[in-house]
């Protein structure tokens, strides 16, 4: 499977892979609000070594980024909006089994997703929903409004935020943060990504967001990757979001389907 998909890559892309990726990436809610208690029921709350996030996609189904780090011993809690505080809305669950997607690779970033397989399933209701996968694995186009939450911190450096927060963010086009004032080719901003954020800067997502969906005009487009590290909110890294093309979500379905 490595192999194969290695082929996937372009010669021109292979070749800026190999350059040096700076590591230690950062994602959290940067230049965003506080979201109504429980008015976002699809985000998913992960408590592993650090605090990621995720998306309910079926009742016992988290899709999240890969570069999260869990065990069976991590939290998967539903129905969060703070994170200390106890809530009567909240389900927590653990993991039973997490499914990377194959073809991920921590150095350039490329297919930063995974399915999380759950112990239980969720009760579904006014707190706790699924967010339906896109019917099709369409780009989005540049300009396009977006929205991320997270439980992030809301400026570089700081404790995250106990609470859910989210931004609206629009989508820049891949040309622009592969340039020299932005990324620069390092690392290469790929057909698989998609990145979002503000030119002029102050909208982002960054540490502790990871893994959160993307929703553009009302349709899950994206998971929470990375962006520069310890520059959340700075305008030559916007934030990067793996883009659920339809690869990616032919694998999201075969492995739910249990066919992976």
């Amino acid at each position: 499977m490595r192999i194969s998909c290695m082929f996937l890559a372009s010669s021109l892309s292979i070749a800026v892979f190999l350059l040096l990726i700076p590591g230690d990436f950062c994602v959290e809610i940067i230049g965003g609000n506080q979201v109504t208690p429980h008015s976002r029921p699809y985000m998913v709350l992960l408590k592993g070594k650090n605090v990621c996030a995720g998306a309910l996609v079926a009742k016992d189904w988290v899709l999240t980024a890969a570069h999260c780090v869990l065990n069976k011993n991590s939290q998967v809690i539903l129905g969060a909006h703070s994170i200390t505080k106890r809530e009567s809305e909240k389900q927590i669950m653990y993991i039973k089994k997490e499914f990377p997607y194959p073809c991920f690779d921590p150095h350039t970033h490329e297919g930063d997703l995974k399915l999380l397989q759950l112990n239980k399933k969720a009760k579904i209701n006014k707190n706790v929903r699924i967010l339906p996968l896109p019917k099709k694995g369409d780009d989005v186009k540049p300009e396009t409004t977006c929205q991320v939450a997270g439980w992030g911190s809301i400026r570089n450096n700081s404790p995250q935020s106990d609470t859910l927060r989210e931004v609206n963010i629009t989508i820049i086009n891949r040309r622009i943060c592969n340039d020299e004032k932005h990324y620069n080719y390092n690392p290469v901003i790929g057909l698989n990504m998609i990145c979002a954020g503000s030119l002029k800067g102050g909208k982002d997502s960054c540490n502790g967001d990871s893994g959160s969906p993307l929703i553009c005009e009302g349709i899950f487009r994206g998971i929470t990757a990375f962006g520069l590290p310890g520059k959340c909110g700075d305008p030559r890294g916007p934030g990067i979001y793996t883009l659920l093309s339809q690869k990616h979500l032919n694998w999201t379905i075969a492995t739910m389907k249990g066919f992976v």
